[in-house]
């Protein structure tokens, strides 16, 4: 990338030079090369370190380097742009009333996001999360309670900082459940054992704190009762051995009773089956042994053993997919004794395994393994648990009812590591490209400048000259420098930039070094592609997607339902076919359940029909043919949670001015005000908005709707606004949105005109009978979360 000249000062005075391009490593220019060199060392050592800065001003400010530099600036440039346009948000993710009020808590870790969710059912083998057992708690607007219902927030916002919540241990006293679990501190980046409350089956929890922090790692408190004193059996092998702690004044006080085995034990815990105490946990310490595929177990005639080796162990010792590691409390149903394992193939703790304990003697052990009958989530990163979840505890109920608690997390173990990796070898690459298309331009002459390679290090004597030549090593990198520096040469012989073949490698390479800048800006700035939902006073809640289509627009129903099943929140589609023939549920891809609406008649109204099978309160009214992120609409939902008396959307809308004129977004703007939110894209609570929009006060304009077939969204915000003097709309801007409906080419107010015109009238009309809404008005930016700029 320059050019190297070698000279020095003769005997007159003046100034003599060797040039040689960096290049040419054949005889004649090294011949030339060390001739010069030679000469150099004739010289004062003061004219030596400036020709050293000179060759270095050269090499600085040659054409090929400028190049090089030249092209990283402008890669650099489009790679912030993609940064500021896709990544950069006007608003924060952490609000008051979402993840994060403490400041120290829920960073990123290498270790993962890990929460907690409940579960019941009649069975071990029949577990439902919380969501579809519609538990409602009007304190959180949680209508109903979803999964997780711990995480690193409730500790955190507890003034606990907490990285992530795992490894969930319930001990049941009555009606109250207490749960045990291992805090990553975000200070000390130490695992503690953290222990919460619910008196409402798990519903809500109160966090009590931290009930055992030792001066190394706390992880898998396994807690139990014998002889009527609670004991807990954390995970120690950090410290090296198997420590059993007693209550003192439970739940927060423990003290430590006996050191059980003096080995670094992991995920260990003690049953009693047939008389006899059994230990299992795994010792990964020993030589030979398969990390989280090993499984060792102990018996004794008491928890407080002594423990003695079981004679075939290690029981297991295989591959880490098989579930040797432990992954929970084992437990007992219809008398078999079933142990809970942790499958660690694809990544660490990617999903429990249950196996069916056949034989369990001081001699022998058997088992295999039996379904959990758990339906793993398919909402990718968007779920909780969407990566793995790889603890289970499940307890009998005096009710019969069977709980569980179990964790889980978004992403795989050590996600933010593999994305500094990608993102650093797409950057790499980048670099590369840069150098091919200075070569391609002829910019680049050389890889390597000669004074780069081995043959080359500053002024030398003979001696060391000689040692050199012998250097079989210097020699090979000398030959390897030649051969790499004859390649530009080469590649420009075969693709000559002025043909149309030379363009278009030139377009292709700049193409994919813009794409391996992106990628690489991705990899480093945009998280871990998870768009989660955004919890209420420490309460997650779902809502239902509801949209109204017919047989026109079925490719737009098909992209829909397959974006907007994966958001976190959603619990349920309903597809509201309004004309032609209905497709099958199976025939849309979702993450959740389809149900296809067939309506007698083709009307807008039937958007709001009364619809006594909806499983939530809040519904999210959305046109088929509006695209935009989860994350958007897990802000609105957050926002309609904040107000449920209020139709909260993406649209707002200004209506004012004498007459009355329908007008777009940028009138609101420009007057810097809203009154109307479209329902188009729309958070409402259709135990009230459906039944006014149904009530006889209602039926003239559900009559102008009919005629006009228009005005749906109108009408409604005006029954708002007619039940109530206060605000009744909350805007919440979207990062983007598409109108995928220009590309089918079946939009229904194709004619923005006619539309408008139409929407004028609607307004004249709905004034009359319900009264106007031009006096009302509702400054942007008025929360402060940031959302409604």
């Amino acid at each position: 990338m320059g050019v190297y000249e070698a000279g020095g000062n003769g005997s007159n005075g003046t100034t003599t030079a060797t040039t040689c391009n960096c290049c040419d490593m054949s005889l004649r220019c090294w011949c030339r090369w060390k001739w010069g060199n030679h000469q150099q060392q004739q010289q004062p050592q003061q004219n030596h370190h400036n020709l050293l800065h000179q060759r270095l001003v050269s090499l600085v400010f040659s054409s090929g380097f400028m190049f090089f530099l030249g092209f990283l600036v402008l890669y650099g440039s489009i790679g912030m742009f993609y940064g500021w346009l896709v990544f950069s948000k006007p608003y924060s993710r952490s609000t008051n009333v979402g993840v994060g009020l403490n400041s120290l808590g829920c960073q990123e870790d290498n270790e993962g996001s890990w929460s907690i969710g409940v579960f019941y059912g009649d069975s071990p083998f029949s577990l439902k999360p919380i969501e579809a057992m519609n538990e409602w708690r009007d304190e959180g607007v949680a209508w109903p309670v979803a999964n997780p219902v711990v995480t690193c927030a409730s500790l955190s916002d507890a003034n606990f900082p907490s990285n992530f919540v795992a490894d969930p241990f319930l001990y049941v006293q009555g009606d109250t459940l207490f749960l045990f679990y291992e805090t990553k501190n975000s200070i000390t980046m130490q695992g503690d054992i953290a222990v919460a409350k619910s008196t409402d089956k798990g519903a809500t929890w109160q966090q009590l704190g931290i009930a055992l922090d030792e001066d190394w790692h706390l992880s898998y408190p396994y807690v139990f009762n014998y002889l009527g004193q609670i004991y807990m059996m954390p995970e120690s092998s950090q410290k090296g051995e198997l420590r059993l702690y007693r209550a003192l004044n439970f739940p927060l006080q423990w003290t430590l009773e006996k050191v059980l085995i003096k080995k670094p034990l992991v995920d260990s815990f003690i049953i009693n089956h047939a008389g006899i105490y059994w230990l299992f946990g795994s010792d990964h310490s020993g030589f030979g042994t398969r990390k989280n595929g090993q499984l060792e177990i102990w018996y004794s005639s008491s928890p407080l053993g002594p423990w003695k080796p079981h004679k075939k162990n290690p029981i297991y010792n295989v591959d880490k997919s098989v579930g040797a590691r432990n992954g929970g409390r084992p437990f007992v149903y219809d008398g078999n004794l079933y142990r809970v394992g942790q499958d660690c193939g694809e990544t660490y703790g990617r999903r429990v395994r249950i196996f069916k304990v056949e034989v369990l003697t001081k001699d022998d052990y058997k088992e295999v393994e039996v379904p959990l009958g758990f339906e793993e989530p398919n909402k990718g990163r968007n779920a909780w648990n969407g990566a793995r979840y790889h603890h289970l505890d499940v307890q009998h109920l005096s009710s019969g009812k069977w709980i569980a608690v179990m964790d889980g997390d978004r992403v795989p173990s050590g996600d933010p590591v593999h994305r500094f990796i990608l993102g650093s070898a797409s950057l790499a690459a980048v670099t590369v490209v840069a150098v091919v298309l200075g070569v391609l331009l002829g910019a680049v002459k050389c890889i390597i400048p000669l004074s780069w390679c081995a043959h080359y290090s500053g002024k030398r004597n003979n001696a060391l000259l000689g040692r050199e030549r012998s250097n079989l090593f210097s020699s090979k990198v000398r030959r390897f420098c030649s051969r790499l520096n004859r390649v530009p040469l080469s590649v420009r012989g075969k693709i000559k930039p002025n043909t149309w073949a030379g363009k278009l490698v030139l377009a292709v390479t700049i193409v994919v070094g813009v794409a391996l800048t992106c990628i690489g800006v991705k990899y480093f700035y945009g998280g871990n592609d998870a768009e989660e939902a955004y919890p209420l006073n420490g309460h997650y809640s779902q809502f239902t997607l509801l949209t109204m289509t017919y047989d026109a627009r079925l490719w737009n129903l098909k992209m829909y339902v397959k974006h907007y099943s994966r958001c976190s929140s959603v619990k349920e589609i309903v597809v509201v076919w309004n004309k032609g023939r209905p497709p099958r549920s199976s025939d849309l891809d979702s993450a959740v359940p389809v149900r296809i609406r067939v309506e007698d008649q083709n009307s807008l109204n039937n958007r709001f029909k009364r619809d006594p099978m909806l499983k939530t309160r809040a519904v999210l009214e959305l046109d088929d043919d509006i695209m935009m992120t989860c994350d958007d609409i897990e802000r609105g939902f957050n926002v309609w949670r904040q107000h449920p008396d209020r139709i909260v959307g993406f649209y707002p809308r200004l209506i004012s001015g004498s007459p009355l004129k329908y007008r777009g977004e940028k009138y609101a703007r420009h007057h810097k005000g809203y009154n109307m939110i479209l329902t188009g894209a729309a958070f409402m609570d259709h135990t009230v908005a459906f039944e006014r929009y149904w009530s006889k006060e209602a039926k003239a304009g559900r009559e102008l709707v009919d005629r006009y077939f228009n005005c749906e969204d109108v009408l409604l915000n005006y029954l708002y606004a007619n039940a109530s003097s206060s605000q009744t709309v909350e805007y919440v801007r979207p990062a983007w949105a598409i109108d995928t409906s220009k590309f089918s080419g079946v939009a229904i107010s194709r004619n923005t005109n006619v539309h408008y015109k139409i929407r004028s009238n609607c307004l004249l009309k709905f004034s009359e009978i319900y009264g106007s809404i031009a006096g009302r008005k509702w400054e942007f930016d008025g929360r402060k979360d940031g959302w409604d700029l």
